[in-house]
């Protein structure tokens, strides 16, 4: 709803301030940074001196002053260095006209030529950029009919942007200033970089009223900085009489804007720092490292302040923390950077001190911690320095943690410096005064945060930044307990789960099990158990069962792929989800798990009703149905509410359904309290300024949740009616407080003190019991529709057909625009469905090719293996045969061997029988022999007592020696050594024998081994076979 037409007539019932005022202050937006248009404009007019003269360079009046515009684009599109073009001379004027440069005529007006009128477009999102740049693309290729203009750029904010025919010099169209809400420039490295755009407002008042987006293109790039620099310089400047006018306030007192970027960087242990990665505004610490902060202070207010130096760099873990609390850090240096206007600062975080403990701990999953980082400065003219404090949030991970993606950014703040110019000081005339001369005194510092969080209605008491805080920081609880000026926040108080009454459980014991027995048929107990409460650890499932979505699955399904999606309201939800029931736990942590909820059911509705979109009030809906089942069950809830008891169509078509229920309401009032509404009709109080939250919201918004609860109790069983009657149930019992009051009395007793009236379980259950009394009936609310419509039928009889005619042609040009938007989004989606289709028909053609070449080669190998497998087959027959052939020749050789042993055997027993038979003979013919030697007396001498010959040397005369005993003698040595020689060998066959034996055993364990190995058996088959054919080449041979 952020670029929605205003609904800020008498007739408006929003409570969103997020409109564009069509005829109020201006509003404008342009992408880029002015800071950034300013240095393309300066370096493009250094190198175009010889086409620009003096007086026509953009800024020239020093009394104007130029702030920052809000920053549109990120930095990757922001305004670049334009390089020197050689068409921007003088010989480039061939038809009379510069080419787009600019020079300021006498009725206050920049001027540029050279610039074309593309055309113009309806737009719905006057504020989109991409809406913006689509319509620039289509008007950009379809030129065929542009047409060649001047334009004339007002110098102050209460002029008009002029479109002159070059050739008459008279006005093709006009545009004031203040009407423009968006301007924009193509992008860089498309084909409308040389283009830009604004968007402006139509029309007489908000109902009447239509956004246009005008597209021109210049001749040269470097033109289009230039105008948009023109725009925001003129925007910006008030007109003489009113710089006059307040004069006198700005010299007695200033604020002075400075913008402060913070980062962190960890040791890296190389020697240097590595910038500490964030996500979400949320700093990536690791563990154990030492770090190092940078703060960079750049001044972006109009009011120029020199800093003299950094008097201190302070740190603490946690937010709101007290001045006595900070640490200081040592400082490693401090000063202006080389373009003079950034003063930057940094110092080294010595991790190990036990005050930084908290911050080098590591933090559980889901948590964050916070840290304060402040900075003193010494301000030239100000007379004590000034302290910028930036709180932000860090988790803190493992040594060894590594990240990624993440960006580097630093973390951003603003500050305001209100100034007040000091007694006894003087303002300096020159710049040539000296800058020590103490002028101002700080007034009050504000960031940025600070003030949107007043505005947010979620600022804390006491949190100014020079006040000292008290003991310990109120929880939003404690603040509910407060009878203060500040409102109730949405989410206070505490539902308890425990229930007194064992009868009133039993008796939703019953229900539920006949309830669940028939789910398409409610008990009638029902309603009369819901008036009392449903108890809170049955609220779940019974919201369910009145919703009738227990147990939806296609909704539930529809879910899971709707998160998936994205939604263009994704930043405005964004930023409600922080003020969406920030008094409790569930939702108060930032990134939490319970904010995360709400953001995919916000997103995901947003997704799944695209007429409506997403809107404000149903964040707290959604919130209360999250405190009491899962995401999938109260989205499903959630639908069934938004449809089925058609809370939705208080959203659609300007409101009308709204503005029937406020009629409503205000004629009960008149019926019910006629006192009240006489005084609310004095006052000028009209119902919408208070009711308007109570129906789009379901009373979630800020009354305590028991209360809430409770309605909703109501609201599910008895359907949409029931507002009515809480409504005239709180009027009734707050009605003599509103009696009392004045008109701001009243709406302050509406916003702050009726919702703490009721913090009490006692106090709800005593409106409940009101507003179930309350004499509120369907036929009386059908009356007074009727009423309405009657009323309303009048009007329109009454108004001038022309404007009603106009009316309706604007809702339907509205409707036909929402159409073609559809249309186009249908057709992007068929689109992308036929690429989706397209690239996954690819994808299975690719694989079923695969696949098919798969069972090509599969085919092939498994004939291979079949054809092997034969083969081995054959193989294992023959070897088979082998073996058995092998076998019985084995079998048959063994049978011979075994013969041969046998008979081995028995020539062996035989010979030892003989050799044993002749010892013995031997030996008895020896003793023998003894006996007789012995029995000779001459021959017993040649004898000794052991049995041993002793003969002695015998001298032989070898004369007398008779040649034939000699012979004898020779004959019987020969018979002794031959004997010795038999029995040696005797001996020798012994051993061999023996030797012999063991072999034969041997052989016979081998033989009986062989015959049960098969490898060995294959191994003397083939030997065999080698064999034999070996055996028949050699005859051949």
């Amino acid at each position: 709803m952020e670029d929605a037409v205003s609904r800020s007539s008498v007739e408006s019932s929003s409570t969103n301030d997020d409109y564009v005022v069509v005829n109020g202050e201006p509003k404008l937006k342009i992408t880029g940074d002015i800071n950034d248009l300013n240095d393309e404009v300066s370096q493009s007019s250094k190198k175009m001196t010889s086409t620009l003269t003096p007086s026509s360079s953009l800024g020239a009046d020093p009394q104007s002053p130029i702030s920052s515009v809000d920053n549109v684009f990120p930095s990757s599109q922001s305004t670049g260095a334009i390089g020197e073009d050689p068409v921007s001379g003088d010989n480039n004027r061939g038809k009379g006209r510069s080419m787009s440069l600019p020079g300021v005529t006498d009725e206050g007006y920049t001027t540029f030529n050279g610039v074309t009128y593309l055309g113009c477009a309806l737009v719905n999102a006057p504020r989109s950029e991409v809406e913006i740049y689509r319509n620039m693309s289509i008007l950009n290729e379809q030129s065929k009919q542009a047409i060649p203009i001047e334009l004339y750029v007002p110098r102050t904010s209460e002029g008009n942007v002029r479109l002159v025919d070059p050739g008459t010099d008279t006005d093709i169209a006009c545009y004031k200033i203040h009407r423009i809400l968006f301007c924009a420039r193509g992008p860089s490295d498309s084909e409308e970089k040389m283009c830009f755009a604004f968007t402006c407002s139509h029309g007489d008042n908000p109902d009447s009223a239509i956004f246009q987006c005008h597209v021109f293109r210049c001749e040269l790039q470097e033109a289009v900085a230039k105008i948009l620099y023109s725009f925001a310089t003129s925007f910006r400047r008030l007109p003489k009489s009113i710089g006059r006018s307040t004069s006198s306030i700005s010299e007695a007192e200033v604020t002075a804007i400075f913008s402060v970027n913070l980062e962190f960087k960890e040791d890296d242990g190389k020697g240097s720092y590595s910038t500490c990665p964030k996500d979400k505004n949320i700093f990536k610490f690791r563990c154990d490292y030492d770090k190092k902060i940078v703060i960079s202070v750049t001044q972006t207010g109009n009011k120029e302040l020199r800093i003299e130096r950094c008097f201190g760099l302070l740190l603490s873990p946690g937010r709101n923390v007290k001045d006595g609390d900070m640490h200081l850090i040592e400082m490693n240096s401090m000063g202006y950077s080389s373009d003079g206007r950034t003063y930057s600062i940094s110092g080294n975080w010595e991790i190990s001190e036990e005050c930084f403990k908290v911050l080098d701990t590591e933090t559980p999953k889901d948590t964050r911690v916070f840290l304060t980082v402040a900075v003193d400065l010494v301000i030239c003219g100000i007379q004590e320095p000034v302290r910028f404090a930036i709180e932000t949030k860090a988790k803190i991970f493992p040594h060894n943690e590594r990240f990624w993606y993440f960006t580097k950014k630093p973390h951003q703040e603003q500050f305001f410096v209100k100034l007040k110019l000091n007694c006894g000081s003087r303002m300096p005339k020159t710049e040539t005064d000296a800058p020590d001369v103490v002028q101002y005194e700080v007034v009050e510092v504000q960031s940025q945060t600070q003030i949107d969080r007043q505005k947010a209605g979620m600022s804390l008491q006491g949190l100014k930044h020079h006040r000292q805080m008290s003991e310990g920081v109120q929880s939003p609880q404690d603040d509910d307990e407060s009878d203060g000026d500040e409102p109730l926040l949405s989410g206070s108080g505490v539902v308890s789960k425990e229930v007194t009454d064992d009868n009133l459980l039993e008796a939703w014991h019953e229900v539920l099990v006949k309830w669940h027995q028939n789910l398409s048929q409610r008990p009638k107990q029902v309603q009369q158990l819901a008036k009392k409460g449903i108890p809170e650890a049955l609220r779940g499932e019974v919201w369910q069962l009145l919703a009738g979505c227990h147990d939806n699955s296609e909704l539930m399904e529809a879910y899971r792929i709707l998160i998936t999606k994205e939604s263009p309201m994704e930043s405005v939800i964004q930023r409600d989800i922080n003020r969406t029931f920030p008094a409790h736990a569930f939702f108060k942590q930032s990134g939490g798990l319970g904010q995360d909820s709400l953001y995919r059911i916000s997103k995901a509705y947003s997704v799944y009703d695209e007429e409506i979109g997403y809107v404000q009030g149903l964040s707290f809906l959604a919130a209360a149905l999250l405190l009491h089942m899962p995401e999938e069950q109260a989205f499903s809830v959630l639908v069934k509410i938004c449809f089925d008891y058609e809370l939705r169509d208080l959203f659609k078509q300007g409101f009308e359904v709204l503005h029937l229920k406020f009629y409503q309401l205000e004629r009960l009032m008149q019926d019910l309290t006629g006192d009240l509404y006489e005084h609310f009709m004095e006052m000028g109080l009209e119902i919408h300024m208070f009711a308007s939250q109570w129906f789009l919201t379901l009373f979630t918004a800020k009354f305590p949740l028991f209360l809430v609860f409770h309605i909703l109790d109501l609201f599910l069983c008895e359907g949409k009616d029931v507002i009515f009657n809480v409504a005239i149930a709180l009027l009734k019992m707050s009605r003599k407080d509103l009696l009392a009051l004045d008109f701001e009395g009243i709406l302050k007793y509406f916003r702050v003190h009726m919702p703490k009236k009721y913090r009490t379980e006692e106090a709800a259950r005593e409106l409940m019991a009101a507003a179930v009394s309350a004499k509120v009936t369907s036929k009386k609310l059908k009356k007074y529709e009727k009423e309405y419509i009657t009323m309303k039928e009048q009007e329109m009889q009454q108004e001038d057909p022309i404007e009603r005619m106009e009316r309706e042609n604007k809702r339907l040009l509205e409707d036909n625009m929402r159409l073609e938007q559809e249309n186009d989004d249908l057709a992007h989606e068929l689109v992308d469905s036929k690429l989706t289709l397209k690239s996954e028909l690819d994808e299975v053609q690719d694989q079923n090719k695969e696949m098919k070449t798969d069972l090509t080669k599969h085919k092939k190998l498994l004939k291979d293996t079949q054809e092997e497998k034969h083969r081995l087959e054959v193989e294992n027959q023959q070897v088979k045969e082998m073996c058995r052939k092998e076998l019985e020749r084995l079998e048959t050789e063994n049978s011979r061997n075994t013969v041969i042993v046998t008979d081995y055997k028995q020539i062996c027993t035989q010979l030892s029988e003989r050799l044993e038979k002749q010892q013995t003979a031997h030996r008895e013919e020896l003793s023998r022999i003894k006996i007789l030697v012995k029995s000779c007396e001459a021959c017993s001498k040649m004898f000794d007592a052991d049995g041993k010959v002793n003969l002695p040397e015998p001298k032989i005369d070898p004369e007398k020696m008779n040649p034939k005993i000699v012979d004898l003698q020779q004959q019987v040595r020969e018979l002794e050594l031959e004997l010795a020689q038999t029995k040696l060998a005797l001996v020798e066959s012994e051993c061999k024998t023996q030797d012999l034996t063991h072999s034969l055993h041997a052989a016979v364990s081998e033989i009986q081994a062989s015959k049960n190995t098969w490898f060995t058996k294959t191994l003397n088959s083939i030997k065999e076979v080698a064999n034999t054919h070996t055996g028949k080449k050699e005859p051949k041979d």
